[in-house]
């Protein structure tokens, strides 16, 4: 390993640079920007190493238009004989800057060993390292069984209906073409993330009667609905869900428990409006909520813990009306500790950096998910470079040196799953 220890040391500057260059291009999700330049600018880069390119579309998948195509790219590479397929699956899109950042978010500046800007985290860095693992890996000449793919994927940050799960559905994230799968997620380099809580998310919308503002009597307010909905969830909900922990090893520890998160909420006048506002009762509000449970928790119950504070105030609060829609749910996900690609990694982390990894749990969900449901391929860990914490943040950055170790440990790492000793 030393030699290709070695040439992954020598490659420091072009990680660097090939990380600043995919974070200068804003691909930005909403509405999907430059998916199809990211796309193609990595698959030049990996067709100079020999990698056969393929380009998918997923047509008619939420959010695809000719303005906004979404694009993914599948690159592999073949051995000389037969044997596994280790795959590295990496998200190309990134969300958008927010305020509070100090840096421009896409320049990508280089500074006291860290590169700077948004998707350096989450997860450029990530597929910057495992493009020089790879490329390290077939300049040393190394004679490996198998094949090697790397995808560049859209739309996780948006449920990944358009990236993982659609090439899920053709087969891409199946046996017999692939058998391992790393995705390069930022969960620490020192970590392995096995799988991640469940998700549901939802909208409430309840409903009044439009009355002019100055006699509010003659109407029912759809927002005052609304709050008699919320006190219950401030009463009985919240304190009911921070009793739940669970064996996951969840990380940061105050995830390690059902959290509920209040996304957004809309009533009366129109979003859109500018202006002075008319004197109106509101006879529409909608929430927006996003639940994430635990591998302990059915999901029917998870979602009749909302239904039945709605039907309660439906039996005695007059005149409420409500209906709720689902908008995307996703089951817990834990790889077992005992699967191949946890092992190999963990060994690769334990030999590079001399210490035993630990095994967490991501709070959020990512595209393990897809490849688990609709793929059935559950040798799937997600390992990255990445502060956890970091991501979606301004000033957001990942560090260099963590970079070049991760790089190791993927090369390592996939070596061993192709059964190769060096």
């Amino acid at each position: 390993m030393e030699s290709l220890f070695s040439r992954i040391d020598s490659k420091r500057e072009d990680l660097v640079s090939f990380t600043q260059d995919l974070v200068r291009i804003p691909s930005i999700n909403p509405p999907g920007e430059d998916y199809t330049k990211c796309a193609e600018f990595l698959g030049t880069r990996l067709a100079k190493s020999g990698f056969s390119l393929l380009y998918e579309r997923a047509k008619d998948t939420p959010g695809d238009s000719d303005r906004y195509p979404r694009n993914n790219i599948i690159a592999r590479f073949e051995g000389k004989h037969a044997g596994p397929c280790v795959h590295f699956n990496s998200h190309l899109d990134v969300v958008v800057p927010g305020k509070g950042w100090t840096v421009d978010p896409f320049e990508g500046l280089v500074q006291d060993g860290k590169i700077y800007g948004r998707g350096t985290c989450d997860m450029k860095g990530g597929l910057s390292a495992s493009v020089i693992a790879m490329e390290a890996i077939l300049e040393e000449g190394i004679d490996f069984p198998g094949a090697i793919e790397i995808s560049g994927t859209v739309d996780e940050e948006t449920g990944g209906y358009g990236g993982v799960a659609f090439l899920a559905e053709k087969g891409f994230f199946s046996k017999p073409r692939v058998d391992h799968v790393i995705i390069p997620e930022p969960l620490n380099v020192d970590r392995v993330c096995l799988g991640h809580r469940g998700a549901w998310w939802a909208e409430v919308e309840t409903f009044g009667r439009i009355a002019h503002g100055s006699m509010p009597f003659l109407g029912d307010s759809a927002i005052r609905h609304m709050s008699a909905f919320l006190e219950l969830i401030e009463q009985r909900l919240f304190p009911a869900l921070d009793k739940k922990k669970t064996i996951m090893p969840v990380v940061p520890e105050g995830a390690r428990r059902s959290t509920l998160n209040l996304q957004s909420i809309h009533g009366g006048e129109d979003e859109s409006f500018s202006g002075m506002p008319s004197p109106l009762v509101p006879d529409s509000c909608r929430l927006t909520m996003d639940r994430r449970f635990l591998i302990e928790e059915d999901i029917i119950e998870v979602k009749a813990e909302v239904t039945d504070l709605l039907e309660e105030l439906a039996d005695s609060r007059p005149n409420f009306r409500y209906q709720i829609h689902d908008i995307m749910e996703f089951l817990p996900t834990m790889t077992d500790a005992e699967a191949p690609v946890v092992k190999a990694v963990s060994a690769a982390i334990l030999d590079i950096l001399g210490k035993t990894p630990d095994h967490v749990i991501s709070p959020g969900t990512y595209d393990q998910k897809h490849i688990a449901r609709i793929g059935h391929l559950h040798d799937c860990i997600a390992y990255g470079p990445g502060i956890l914490e970091l991501a979606h943040q301004p000033d957001e950055y990942i560090v260099i040196d963590d970079m070049v170790t991760a790089a190791k440990v993927m090369a390592a790492s996939t070596l061993k799953l192709l059964g190769v000793n060096l």
